[in-house]
């Protein structure tokens, strides 16, 4: 992928430039997608509604949002060798990221207010499948 990029404008004329992008960056970005893409159909598959993908606020991003009943999950999904990598990945700042863009999710869809909420990863683990890790952390970010 090649971006353009134009400098500010300091007086001079500027001119823009063409800037590659990493390619490692690149497969990561597209890893991550087919891994949040993966888990979105085994959330399907157990009867979960994908309420949003990719969730983006100024507080943070969740990667899934999902109900199956009166529970709303937002999932953060992380592709590791092995379970344990896939946990310790999800950072306490990355966990209170998460909690705010959630708690904002929550404040843009007043229906939701009165459903229960969950904080889960689903590891993404290549040759193996998936593990579904549930209640993982707390709307605080912090560990159950």
């Amino acid at each position: 992928m090649i971006f353009i990029v134009a400098p500010w404008n300091c007086g001079k004329a500027s001119v823009a430039r063409r800037v590659e992008a990493d390619p490692l960056r690149q497969r990561a970005e597209r890893s991550g997608r087919w891994a949040e893409s993966l888990a979105a159909w085994y959330l399907r598959a157990r009867f979960y509604r994908i309420l949003a993908r990719r969730y983006r606020t100024p507080a943070g991003e969740v990667d899934l949002i999902a109900r199956r009943g009166r529970t709303i999950v937002f999932v953060e999904v992380k592709q590791r060798p092995t379970e344990t990598e896939a946990i310790e990945a999800v950072r306490p700042a990355a966990r209170r990221r998460i909690a705010r863009a959630a708690e904002h999710w929550i404040a843009s869809h007043p229906g939701a207010l009165g459903f229960d909420r969950r904080f889960d990863v689903i590891a993404v683990l290549p040759g193996r499948g998936l593990r579904h890790l549930k209640a993982v952390f707390d709307v605080e970010g912090r560990p159950w």
